[in-house]
């Protein structure tokens, strides 16, 4: 057929980025850079999410406000806009701002997967702790972040003035959410906890239990506010997923992080190499 869509490349700052159509779904799209998934987008139905970890920022994103009601969200990483095109058909009216630093990258998925009219989504090619500090003051319900150079966080994005920034972006009643990867022992995703712990009174992670026994490399996801997030609420939709996840916080959380230090700017380092084959597809 002429309009059977074909796989599209295309040289960016992260490397190579290749848009696969998925056979097996009519408007589904997955983009990888140097072969790493970054991003599934289903362009017919914005609202299903192919990666367990966007199914689980979605599920805070639900518990955020009741249904419908449109909020203001600053997503740090673009990827193909996975999360925004989400917000945006769940949440209505929704203003949303998105930072990537990869200004090919943005360009491709413009060109290929491009944004539906009046989505209320801006996007600027520029760098997250930068496009942060441009952000007035408690401008922000929401915070995602999920910035990835290649298969790691940049160190800058990992320290106690970044999470400081993302405070200050936030309205009193805001949440931030930040995906990382880790593996047992833990101690990149415990010093991200314990270094937003310096800004925000209440945090939560929420993760595939096999990772959090420590048998495989996995996306953890985690959740900082200023006043108490749903978490009970949080762990009945994570709990019933395809693959379900598991809510930590309160005692088990302080379990977790187990003394790791916040991070300080001459102490930074980018997060952990995944192993070999971790989040790789052909």
């Amino acid at each position: 057929m002429d309009d059977e869509p074909i796989p599209v490349s295309r040289a960016v700052h992260g490397g190579t980025a290749k848009l696969l159509p998925d056979v097996d779904n009519e408007g589904g799209w997955l983009l990888t850079v140097d072969g790493t998934p970054q991003s599934y987008v289903d362009l017919l139905d914005p609202a299903h999410l192919e990666f367990e970890y966007a199914r689980r920022v979605a599920h805070a994103l639900d518990l955020a406000a009741p249904p419908q009601h449109a909020l203001d969200i600053v997503h740090l990483g673009g990827g193909a806009l996975t999360l925004p095109r989400y917000a945006a058909a769940t949440r209505p009216g929704s203003r949303q701002w998105v930072a990537d630093d990869d200004a090919a990258l943005l360009g491709f998925v413009a060109e290929h997967l491009p944004l539906p009219p009046a989505s209320g989504i801006e996007v600027a090619a520029q760098d997250a702790r930068d496009f942060l500090d441009g952000r007035d003051e408690a401008s922000a319900d929401v915070v995602i972040a999920d910035v990835y150079g290649g298969v790691h966080v940049p160190a800058h994005l990992t320290t106690v003035s970044y999470a400081g920034a993302v405070r200050r972006v936030l309205r009193e009643d805001g949440f931030c959410v930040l995906n990382v990867a880790d593996a047992a022992p833990f101690r990149f995703a415990a010093s991200q906890l314990a270094t937003f712990e310096t800004q925000f009174e209440h945090l939560c992670l929420v993760a595939e239990p096999s990772v959090l026994r420590g048998r495989r490399f996995g996306n953890i996801v985690l959740i900082a506010s200023h006043t108490p997030f749903p978490v009970d609420a949080l762990a009945r939709r994570a709990a019933s997923d395809a693959f379900p996840a598991r809510v930590e916080h309160g005692a088990a959380l302080e379990r977790f992080i187990d003394g790791a230090a916040p991070v300080e700017d001459g102490d930074a380092v980018p997060s952990p190499e995944p192993p070999d084959g971790a989040f790789t597809v052909g």
